[in-house]
C-alpha cells in the first residue's frame, strides 16, 4: 500500500515507513505517522504522544542536531548572499552588519522547529530511539 505525503492515514507497525512523507510530515511540524496532529508544543517542546493517532513521540533524540544543521544551512545560505550584496552595492559595514543579523535571527528562527520536525520525522522512518517497537 502506497502512502503520499498527503496521505492522512496511519502506517501500520509492520510496514516499512517510507522517509520522505515523514520528513515532510515532520517539517510541516505535524505528527510523522499520521501527518494530522501536531508534533510540538510551543517553539520546540515536542509532544509526548499524538493526540490524533496516539503515536508515542518522547522516543527521539534530536538533542543538538537541529541547531547544528540551522546554522551549517544559514551560513552556507548567507555567505554567498553576504558577499554578492557586498561586491554589488558596498553598503557600510554597519548597515550590513545589522541588516544580516536580522536576516540570520529571522531565517534561524523559522528553520529551527522545521529542521527539528524533520530530523523526528528521520528517526521515526528508521525506527530509531525505540520508534519502532519490537520490529
Amino acid at each position: 500500500m502506497a502512502h503520499t505525503a498527503l496521505d492522512q492515514t496511519p502506517m501500520p507497525a509492520t510496514e516499512d515507513r517510507p522517509l520522505k512523507p515523514a520528513m515532510w510530515r515532520g517539517w510541516r511540524r505535524c505528527c510523522p505517522n499520521c501527518g494530522s496532529g501536531p508534533l510540538l508544543r510551543g517553539y520546540l517542546k515536542v509532544n509526548n504522544t499524538c493526540t490524533v493517532c496516539d503515536q508515542e513521540l518522547f522516543h527521539h533524540r534530536a538533542d543538538d542536531g537541529p541547531a547544528y544543521l540551522t546554522i551549517l544551512v544559514v551560513g552556507h545560505l548567507m555567505a554567498p548572499f553576504i558577499h554578492i550584496v557586498y561586491s554589488k552595492f558596498r553598503p557600510e559595514p554597519l548597515v550590513m552588519a545589522i541588516m544580516f543579523s536580522i536576516g540570520c535571527v529571522a531565517l534561524s528562527l523559522y528553520l529551527l522547529p522545521r529542521i527539528k520536525g524533520a530530523l523526528i520525522g528521520f528517526q521515526w522512518a528508521k525506527r530509531m530511539h525505540g520508534f519502532g517497537g519490537k520490529a
